[in-house]
């Protein structure tokens, strides 16, 4: 097989195939769309490739017969019918206030009536939205393709604002509304975007909408699957290691079929370096700044049972931790989990990227941002290799005699029960290492278990004003939670740490060892 050229940045279907770059073949999921639905909703996470499905839609529609030969969709579309396309995207710039919203949607009705060729009188951004549909149908004889992308970026641009991101929801409601009432004219509409807002909120005028963000038919219509590395891409493996890749960058799951972020694999090929290519470019600022000020106990986040009216509340005024990481990519699917009638999800970090990034950013946010994070990282890394548990005891109180006495007064995240176990948890997690945070067991709950260099290390943390002394390594012991992992034959390592919130530090560290 040749090799290509990558299609990094590129979210236009035309491009990518007159140009002859890699391209994964998704017109399989657009037929199945239009042959059993008409209006659609999908919730992806950035740079996942919801834009150029967008634009496959649109080329298909538009009856663009010679970008699809080779693809599923050319000896199964009817190339005689072509239907006209109405494109409105709010990926580009940001908005910061209903006046600029309506005049973002001004410029976009113009831009698409002066394509379609047609002219609308009314004076509202509504009525004149609603004369573009009808009038483009009358001009072109056939139903209108509606197609929405980012339809939630004016407001995500404005979380943090809440007025300004109530008008701006209030606006994208008054447009969003048109579509139900154009029903007449509209062959398919399809909206994408980042999260997924209620229906009350945002769509109570567009209830007809099929939300296919969980469905598994369409788990992997975005993004890379397993058999489109061994297919597609076969020609950039060559040097790299297939289950490096895979856990560094598979895992994303809606229910179905996991898949790869594009952005991290096509960088992967380009540069041959594993980083966090996704995470560098599309973590927001806001999201690190809320879980810290909700004291989010970092550990819990994996294996996190929630439901999927949680996993779908979202708005202004309320956004579920749940929802918020979810709906981010900062969390998938692990599991269905049926509880009676009721569905359930499990939850998890989609893979090594995401865990080490958003920890890493979180640990930051958790020791003010130290200079000496970095550099206690990798002394930790060294530490374990060498099984140096003194030093590890050194190093475990370092972590908190670095941070100024002025940010614990200022910041009332330190005095929370949880927050000593989540720096600890995100000094490993930050480092990539293989953790079972909150091991369940027929004992008990195990704090943390950690498998390295061929050997288990097993983690109970306790704060010393709430329990005895010496009550970490103790509770170790008596529930036998290495009894789990004895049949692993390796070299078990019970650890543990005491904190005192008091003197804001380590007081207790002890250590046994079980050999293999």
């Amino acid at each position: 097989m040749m090799r290509k050229t990558l299609p990094i940045g590129i979210q236009t279907f035309r491009e990518i195939r007159e140009e002859d770059y890699y391209y994964v073949d998704k017109t399989g999921f657009a037929l199945k769309l239009i042959e059993t639905g008409k209006y659609y909703f999908l919730s992806r996470p950035r740079r996942f490739g919801k834009s150029l499905f967008l634009d496959t839609l649109g080329e298909l529609f538009s009856g663009n017969e010679p970008l699809f030969r080779g693809l599923h969709a050319h000896e199964r579309w009817d190339w005689g019918r072509r239907f006209p396309v109405v494109r409105l995207s709010f990926a580009d710039g940001v908005i910061r206030s209903r006046t600029e919203l309506d005049e973002k949607i001004g410029e976009l009705l113009d831009e698409n009536a002066q394509a379609l060729g047609v002219e609308m009188t009314h004076r509202s951004l509504s009525g004149r939205f609603s004369q573009l549909i009808r009038h483009t149908a009358e001009a072109h004889g056939e139903r209108v393709v509606v197609l929405v992308d980012e339809y939630d970026k004016p407001i995500l641009d404005n979380l943090l604002q809440l007025e300004p991101a109530r008008e701006i929801r209030d606006g994208l409601r008054n447009i969003y509304s048109v579509i139900k009432g154009s029903d007449a004219h509209i062959r398919f509409a399809f909206l994408t975007g980042v999260s997924k807002f209620s229906k009350v909120s945002l769509f109570s005028g567009l209830n007809n909408l099929n939300d296919i963000t969980v469905d598994v038919p369409y788990s992997a219509i975005c993004g890379y699957t397993e058999s489109d590395l061994e297919s597609v891409f076969a020609p950039e493996l060559g040097g790299l290691d297939r289950d490096r890749i895979r856990a560094w960058y598979n895992g994303y799951n809606w229910t179905g079929e996991s898949v790869y972020n594009p952005f991290d694999l096509l960088l992967l090929f380009d540069k041959h370096e594993f980083r966090p290519w996704w995470f560098e470019t599309a973590t927001p600022t806001f999201l690190v700044d809320l879980l810290a000020a909700r004291h989010t106990f970092l550990p819990r986040l994996e294996g996190l049972l929630t439901s999927e009216h949680l996993l779908s509340a979202f708005d202004v005024d309320h956004i579920a931790t749940e929802a918020l990481l979810f709906q981010t990519g900062y969390l998938t699917i692990d599991a269905v989990v049926p509880v009676g009638d009721i569905l359930r999800y499990r939850l998890r970090y989609p893979n090594q990227e995401v865990r080490a990034g958003l920890n890493g950013a979180l640990l930051e946010q958790l020791t003010a941002r130290d200079a000496a994070t970095v550099e206690h990282s990798a002394r930790l890394y060294a530490l374990l290799q060498a099984n140096d548990f003194p030093g590890l005891e050194q190093l475990f109180t370092a972590f908190f005699a670095g941070i100024p006495a002025d940010w614990y007064r200022n910041n009332p995240i330190a005095r929370y029960e949880g927050y000593y176990a989540s720096v600890f948890y995100a000094y490993f997690a930050s480092l990539g290492l293989d953790l079972t945070p909150e091991d369940t067991s027929n004992q008990g709950r195990l704090d943390l278990a950690l498998r390295f260099n061929g050997q288990v290390y097993l983690f109970e943390f306790k704060v010393v004003e709430l329990v005895p002394e010496g009550g970490a390594l103790r509770q170790l012991k008596d529930r036998g939670y290495a009894e789990k992992y004895r049949a692993s034959g390796q070299p078990i390592h019970l650890v543990g740490v005491e904190f005192s919130r008091e003197k804001r530090t380590v007081v207790g560290f002890e250590v046994e060892t079980i050999s293999a």
